[in-house]
């Protein structure tokens, strides 16, 4: 979530209706300001990260990383990684 530091502002939008409706099914109309200040909020945050992907595309293409030698290599490395996470937290959760 983003903190914002200047309070809240009231603002106008123009919506459709059905979009209106919908929101108001799911948060209710006195939730709907919160609804959508998380939507936009969740929309930032992806649009943010896809900057930084872009901006870090191609930053490892002239290093060598063991593992990571075609894309076929860097995917396997990704999934042995995945599958060692899955067992360390299937340890953990069997020592609760």
């Amino acid at each position: 979530m983003v903190k914002m530091s200047g309070g809240t502002v009231r603002t106008h939008m123009i919506v459709p209706k059905e979009l209106v409706d919908a929101v108001d099914q799911l948060a209710g109309k006195r939730g709907r300001s919160r609804f959508f200040t998380e939507a936009v909020e969740e929309k930032l945050a992806r649009a943010r990260r896809a900057t930084i992907l872009k901006n870090a595309a191609g930053a490892l293409a002239d290093r060598e990383i063991p593992g990571w030698e075609t894309s076929e290599a860097a995917a396997a490395w990704v999934r042995r990684s995945r599958q060692a996470d899955d067992r360390r937290l299937e340890r953990l959760e069997a020592a609760r």
